[in-house]
């Protein structure tokens, strides 16, 4: 496809685009829905078409060569995975399941469960390619070095009955007898071979040579099946002919067109970040003088203004207020002096309540939310996506919808565009210059015509900077803050702390839709998760939030997942799984991984500290603890008190309570027998722990089960 082919798909995905935006943000709000059915399957149309637009505009920046085409797709992009994970959040609390089946939907719009599938985008790997190739060099380094120093590690001996030991022992023995007894019988025979002097006679020679047919028809007729059987595999579709094994000449157009595109994306782009630079420089010193000449007008105008008007010059706004950009707002003096004054009464006017109008106030808002909420239905959830989706759609209906792009056929940059955004960049430079320049100006004015003010108004001023200093929060001491990044890196993978991450990937994870899910939900059945589905729940869970820093800040924040599912299901495969899609390093903290290591309160605090200290340094992570039941045993068994399999009980939730949505950190256990852990301890590992939740993930079928925030 050519660069207008992606063109129009992406317009075709704007478009669809906006009618989802006019649905979800009308001119009147909707009327709250009664029906839990009918609100749910209003919730999983607007999902499904979003994992359309999602995987239109997938395509469209993997493959646009224009740079600042594709940071506006970016930017849409980014938003457009948030309000699925958003959906897919509304969607579990209505129907209280991770799984969802929606045939209705599928069949409403024409679509295949294959549509329902979650694209990975590609870019999570590619624009981080060479700081995954450092990264991987780095650990095959550390690997190579701890391989040669490493010494091999005690096998540790379980403890065996004497009967068990002896039974062993006659096995073995037996099997050195038979052994032994095979080589005499095969030397004996070698002799009589040896000592055979009398020649074949014509009986001999006959069956030799049938004994010889035998085998050749034998081979042939194998042969001849196996060609027959191949054939009618083709036949029947179950098997593809080898003439299409081979890529045919359209598609190695494809594939070498598209490898042009990756090259003239970085070819773009590095004369888009030059022409930043020069264009930035030139605006500095071409229009720099002008911006700060007629700023400076401007704020000398609103001295005079508000000393007319109120008869005292104003105080200059706080940088952290916004400076000089309050004054430069759509407002008369008289009213911004009045937001000022406002904002001085209400910081003052702020006072601690004591406890009993806390309560009180709290119940009366409890009730009156329950009273709301009988009396108002269903209702979508706030969204902290839809507003950036419709900025970013306007800005392309604004200026990419309808432009003529006949004379930029190779698609380079837009100088002009260029201008428009480093002119605001150049613009909020200046005005903190000018606003210090403009505060001094001020002060000797007053000085000059208030004097007798003066004093009162650096009193204020000193006011105002003591009642902003409130208390501080306590940050978490660095117990390594004298080490490097490599030291610590090092150290977790001599310990066997930091892995590297086997090369498979979620597609790998072969398994199809469940087809009878719609029809057991009917008849009041919980259907088994398919394969299927727990590919797409850990895509949304895990893989699109530790893939976008900006997702993962705005999305609902996911700190942790179990994985339950009995020996040999694939819980370990999904979680190298993860960790290849987004680049992710891999952790393990898994009871038997820490055993014997960093012994004591405080080699645990350290361990801990190093293990979230990296993971936060090096994100995305992942946290893997394998046998996650064992950390929470009701009872631990005999033969595992020597390992303390729960010595992470108590100090793993205060380091996942840490984690803030700037962290793209998660933890992800596994577990074979979750019932055998203590349910409530095992779920108040999350902060917000949700409903239902106790249960899910603990059923052992044909996958393993998936429970958001179970862990």
């Amino acid at each position: 496809m050519s660069q207008r082919g992606y063109n129009e798909l992406w317009a075709d995905a704007q478009l669809a685009l906006s009618r989802l935006l006019t649905e979800e943000l009308p001119a009147e709000p909707p009327r709250p829905e009664k029906d839990r059915v009918v609100f749910f399957q209003r919730l999983a149309m607007l999902y499904v078409r979003y994992i359309q637009i999602l995987r239109q505009l997938e395509e469209v920046y993997d493959q646009v060569v224009h740079p600042q085409k594709r940071r506006v797709v970016r930017a849409i992009l980014d938003g457009v995975i948030g309000r699925v994970l958003e959906l897919k959040n509304e969607m579990v609390e209505k129907e209280f399941s991770e799984y969802h089946y929606m045939d209705d939907v599928l069949h409403d719009l024409k679509l295949t469960p294959e549509d329902l599938e979650i694209p990975i985008p590609r870019y999570f790997l590619r624009e981080r390619n060479k700081e995954l190739q450092e990264r991987k060099k780095m650990l095959t380094e550390i690997l190579k070095l701890v391989g040669v120093t490493e010494s091999p590690e005690p096998l540790m001996a379980k403890d065996m009955s004497q009967e068990k030991a002896i039974k062993i022992i006659q096995v073995a023995e037996r099997a050195r007898q038979g052994r032994l007894r095979a080589k005499l019988n095969e030397e004996s025979r070698n002799m009589n071979r040896m000592y055979r002097t009398k020649e074949p006679g014509t009986d001999a020679i006959e069956s030799a040579t049938v004994c010889i047919q035998k085998v050749w028809r034998g081979y042939m007729q194998r042969k001849r099946t196996k060609i027959v059987r191949e054939e009618e595999m083709i036949f029947l579709g179950m098997a593809m002919d080898p003439k299409y094994k081979v890529p045919c000449p359209t598609e190695i157009a494809a594939q070498s067109s598209e490898a042009s595109r990756k090259i003239k994306q970085e070819e773009h782009n590095e004369d888009y970040q030059k022409s930043l630079v020069s264009v930035t420089n030139q605006l500095r010193d071409v229009e720099g003088y002008d911006i700060s000449k007629t700023m400076k007008e401007q704020i000398r105008q609103w001295f005079i203004e508000c000393r007319d008007t109120t008869g005292s010059f104003p105080d200059f706004p706080e940088e952290e207020d916004g400076g000089s950009a309050l004054i430069f707002a759509e407002k008369n003096p008289q009213q911004l002096m009045e937001e000022i004054a406002a904002k001085e009464d209400d910081e003052s006017d702020i006072k601690p309540k004591g406890k009993e109008e806390k309560k009180e106030k709290g119940k009366k808002e409890k009730g009156k939310d329950d009273e709301e909420e009988e009396e108002a239905g269903l209702k979508m959830m706030p969204s902290a996506f839809l507003s950036d989706l419709e900025m970013e759609n306007k800005i392309f209906e604004d200026f990419w919808k309808n432009r003529n792009e006949t004379r930029n056929f190779s698609q380079r940059h837009e100088v002009e565009l260029i201008k428009e955004e480093r002119r605001k960049m150049i613009e909020e430079e200046i005005r903190v210059k000018v606003d210090e320049q403009m505060r001094q100006e001020l002060a000797e004015w007053k000085l000059a015509v208030d004097k007798d003010k003066g004093g009162k108004a650096k009193a204020n001023a000193k006011k105002k900077k003591g009642s902003k200093s409130g208390k501080k929060k306590k940050k978490e001491k660095d117990l390594t803050a004298d080490r490097t990044l490599e030291s610590l890196c090092q150290e977790l993978v001599e310990q066997g702390l930091l892995k590297q991450a086997n090369n498979v990937r979620l597609q790998d994870y072969m398994g199809d839709y469940s087809y009878l899910g719609t029809t057991l939900r009917q008849n009041d059945i919980e259907p088994m998760p398919s394969l299927s589905d727990v590919r797409q729940v850990l895509s949304l869970y895990a893989v699109l939030p530790l893939g976008s820093q900006y997702v993962h800040e705005k999305a609902p924040l996911i700190k942790a997942i179990l994985l339950a599912g009995p020996a040999g299901v694939g819980k370990k495969m999904l979680i190298h799984a993860i960790c290849q899609e987004t680049g992710a390093n891999l952790f393990d903290l898994s009871p038997l991984n820490t055993a014997g290591k960093y012994p004591g309160k405080s080699g645990l605090a350290m361990m801990l500290h190093m293990v979230f200290k990296v993971a936060r340094l090096l994100q995305p992570s992942v946290i893997w603890i394998e046998d996650a039941e064992k950390m929470f045993y009701k009872k631990v068994p005999k033969e595992e008190k020597e390992l303390d399999p729960k010595r992470l009980k108590k100090d793993l939730p205060k380091s996942l309570k840490l984690i803030k949505g700037e962290d793209r950190v998660l933890i992800v256990g596994t577990s074979t027998d979750p019932l055998s852990a203590d349910i409530k301890s095992l779920c108040k590992i999350p902060v917000e722990p949700t409903d239902q939740e106790a249960g899910r993930g603990c059923d052992q079928g044909a996958g393993p089960r998936l429970s958001c925030e179970d862990f």
